[in-house]
């Protein structure tokens, strides 16, 4: 069966999420966290790929990226893979693949889900149990948003440009969001869309990305007759009863 097109917009945002081929590890000492950061940073300059948030977990890796190409991320992945892999096999003596096939991403709404997406990315060593908070975790981009370190690789969007008129300002409700974790809906959401590879957002969004590039942005209802007209558009399983039952 062949592979559908990601979903992909110039200048908006994506959740892009890389993975060690059977969950292996990807990096094993500080120096290849560096070294994988220093090649995401040339590829995302060279591809005109804006980083908002990411974090590089023990044997995968998550990006909040505007692409401003529609082929940007791609060539941006392909070429950090084609550096980072061959530093990895040539450091650990080993040969063939490191990642697990294709990277996945989920085209976003900005406006409702932007800074879910830092969040989401940036509490990862949390939620893993690696750290406590997301400022003690050296890897992620935290500390570049939170706390003003200088990270050459971030690019700050506009929704977090909004956030405050100064830097101070803008820092501070930065941190403030973290003073909570995600519930358990929302990461359901998160989670679903990155590893399905659908679009997250609400349904206006949803409707307007089904419209402009003619595609489903999100997955059929199970069950019912799949080859009805009503099924195909979408209607919900049972709705011609629920609509017998208002009429009377």
């Amino acid at each position: 069966m062949a592979r559908l097109p990601r979903f992909v917009l110039p200048c908006h945002p994506q959740h892009v999420i890389v993975r060690g081929n059977n969950r292996d590890p990807i990096f094993c000492a500080n120096e290849d966290y560096r070294f994988c950061l220093d090649k995401l940073r040339d590829a995302a300059s060279k591809y005109q790929c804006d980083i908002h948030a990411y974090v590089l977990m023990t044997n995968h890796v998550h990006l909040l990226v505007t692409p401003h190409a529609e082929d940007g991320i791609s060539k941006m992945i392909q070429m950090l893979g084609r550096y980072y892999v061959q530093y990895f096999n040539y450091t650990y003596r080993r040969s063939g693949t490191l990642w697990e096939g294709r990277y996945k991403a989920s085209l976003i709404e900005s406006e409702a889900y932007a800074l879910t997406c830092y969040r989401y990315i940036e509490l990862n060593p949390v939620r893993a149990n690696m750290v406590d908070h997301p400022a003690d975790y050296p890897w992620s981009s935290y500390r570049g948003n939170a706390l003003g370190t200088n990270d050459e690789l971030l690019t700050p969007h506009s929704l977090f440009l909004a956030l405050g008129i100064s830097t101070e300002e803008r820092q501070a409700a930065y941190r403030a969001l973290f003073e909570t974790h995600l519930d358990g809906k929302t990461l359901d959401e998160v989670r679903s869309s990155i590893n399905k590879a659908w679009v997250l957002g609400s349904e206006h969004f949803k409707n307007m990305i089904e419209t402009q590039l003619n595609r489903r942005t999100s997955p059929i209802p199970k069950g019912g007759d799949r080859k009805s007209v009503k099924y195909i558009n979408g209607v919900p399983v049972g709705q011609d009863s629920i609509d017998m039952f208002n009429r009377v």
